[in-house]
């Protein structure tokens, strides 16, 4: 398969951070929740929201510091 010249690449680890950027904001509000101790609905969605927020900052950070283009 051949790229389109200026088409970034993608590595593994960026694939990965995406995965956990998805993963996260739903996860962890409900491992705290099911482990430490409860929470209400509210908390775990604003918990959530600024989980997503704060990896999306950082996936931005991240893509573009790292990503190449195809020459």
């Amino acid at each position: 398969m051949k790229r389109k010249p200026g088409e970034p690449i993608y590595l593994g680890r960026h694939m990965l951070a995406l995965g956990l950027a998805i993963i996260c904001p739903g996860a962890i509000p409900q491992l705290y929740h099911a482990l430490i101790a409860p929470i209400t609905m509210e908390a775990r969605l604003l918990a959530g929201l600024f989980i997503a927020v704060a990896a999306g900052l950082a996936l931005v950070r991240f893509y573009s510091a790292t990503a190449r283009n195809e020459p």
